[in-house]
């Protein structure tokens, strides 16, 4: 019996210290910062937020954007400070105790999980505007098979994957700032008038909703840039990291407002922001205005990318953070076994076994449940990134030498940052559509704090007693 659990010990060293596959190159990295930082949001939910902000919501996403870059940048030191650390998860064990690296890989994996379970069933949607005919849970089945293939072959095919996921975007997001800035120099006429940057600020200014919708409008900001730290989780599998990291990073605030200031900008402009359909995509009404007939087609293309670009990230950063929390045994042991690939695979297939769930929740449960989990996952993405910056900031009181990739302005920038977090969290509770969520979510880290408490505290203090 000794020597069997000689062995389990010794399995379990060996798979601890077998690396993942360095396999991610440059140019996958950075389309992927790109990939993570635009999400559906912005090509189908774009319309609704121009109508709930007006032309204020450009100010929401560049402050937000800033937030976001300074929490990358709190992330790249961290990460770099450490390049045996293959996750953010394992520097919060490092400074913050086992007990927050067990709740907050839990969470991150749920978050994760519950955006996949989102977009897979948008991926259903989407395709059903062409082929109405199919079930809705067939093109589901389909696509999660596919991406479960992909990630568990090889790391370079989840890159090679997300690099054209992003490309897609990438190209209609660039396709629609040159038509539109062409559109703005001609005057072009529509049918809600003369198209001309003056469209910002002469349809009741540029707060037309008052200082509480531009408040309210930070959620739908912070919900679009959810995801935007899947770059620090792939800097274990990068190759040179030190150089590839800090770049992707650096290169944010760039395409923040290339991507997201620069489309709602060119947008507003062309149509104001009161004659807009809420329930429409503004991306169609530009490209049909100019007389692109399968506009709605190309747009669904673009965001049936998007989706299956969600479920892919979901798929790979659970699959990470299972392996992560087994190295700590915060999870099963068996999530720490790498394929002959050198990625997770048992972590991937029980991520996908739990996503694939959403094909009987969509039998079973309502719309209004699906989107209640939704939103308590993105409630949790800002306790994620509320993490990050405190962990960075035990780190830098504590650490004797220091990267040279270090967070600007360090400490304001870190309490800025957390400050902003809980600004925005009570921002949520103000708002009527978002207060159920808050007061639900709170339910999930006591449920966590139980499962730690019976696993680890009281299994300590039952063999203290015994001694």
């Amino acid at each position: 019996m000794a020597n069997l659990k000689n062995n389990i010990a010794a399995e379990k060293d060996a798979a601890r210290t077998k690396e993942l596959d360095r396999g991610l190159k440059n140019r996958h990295v950075q389309l992927i910062s790109i990939g993570g930082a635009i999400g559906t949001g912005l090509f189908l939910g774009s319309g609704k937020s121009i109508q709930a902000a007006g032309p204020s919501i450009l100010l929401s996403y560049l402050i937000m954007g800033c937030i976001c870059f300074l929490i990358m940048r709190a992330l790249g030191e961290l990460l770099l400070s450490n390049l045996e650390h293959h996750s953010f998860l394992e520097f919060i064990e490092d400074h913050l105790g086992k007990k927050a690296a067990f709740v907050t890989g839990w969470t991150y994996w749920f978050c994760w999980i519950s955006i996949a379970m989102a977009d897979l069933t948008a991926t259903g949607l989407y395709i059903r505007y062409w082929a109405p005919g199919i079930p809705q849970w067939l093109p589901e089945v389909i696509a999660l098979v596919i991406l479960l293939s992909l990630n568990l072959m090889a790391v370079r095919l989840f890159g090679e994957m997300e690099f054209w996921f992003a490309l897609i975007k990438v190209v209609a997001i660039i396709a629609l700032i040159v038509v539109g800035v062409y559109m703005i120099a001609t005057g072009y006429h529509t049918n809600a008038g003369s198209a001309g940057f003056s469209q910002l600020w002469t349809h009741g200014g540029f707060f037309p909703k008052g200082f509480s919708g531009f408040l309210a409008s930070f959620q739908m900001a912070a919900f679009a840039f959810v995801g935007i730290e899947l770059v620090g989780l792939i800097a274990g599998e990068t190759q040179d990291p030190e150089t590839v990291i800090p770049k992707a990073i650096n290169n944010i605030p760039i395409r923040i407002i290339l991507f997201y200031l620069g489309s709602l900008t060119v947008i507003m402009s062309i149509y104001p922001w009161d004659s807009l359909n809420a329930a429409h995509s503004p991306f169609v009404e530009v490209f049909s205005e100019i007389g692109v007939t399968v506009a709605a087609s190309v747009i669904n293309v673009v965001v049936l990318s998007s989706a299956a670009s969600a479920c892919n990230s979901a798929l790979y950063s659970t699959g990470r953070m299972l392996r992560s929390l087994a190295k700590e045994n915060s999870a099963p042991s068996f999530f720490l076994k790498l394929t002959r690939h050198q990625v997770p695979g048992s972590a991937i297939l029980f991520s996908a076994a739990t996503i694939f769930t959403v094909i009987l929740l969509n039998y079973f449960v309502p719309s209004e449940a699906f989107t209640l989990i939704t939103g308590v996952s993105t409630v949790c993405f800002l306790f994620i990134w509320f993490m990050m910056v405190y962990t960075h900031l035990r780190y830098r009181k504590t650490a004797e030498t220091l990267h040279s990739f270090r967070m600007p302005l360090y400490p304001f920038s870190d309490y800025l940052v957390m400050g902003f977090i809980l600004v925005l969290v009570g921002i949520l509770f103000w708002e009527k559509a978002t207060r159920m969520i808050m007061l639900l979510t709170p339910f999930w880290f006591i449920a966590l704090l139980a499962v730690y408490h019976f696993k680890y505290e009281r299994a300590a203090a039952f063999e203290y007693s015994k001694d």
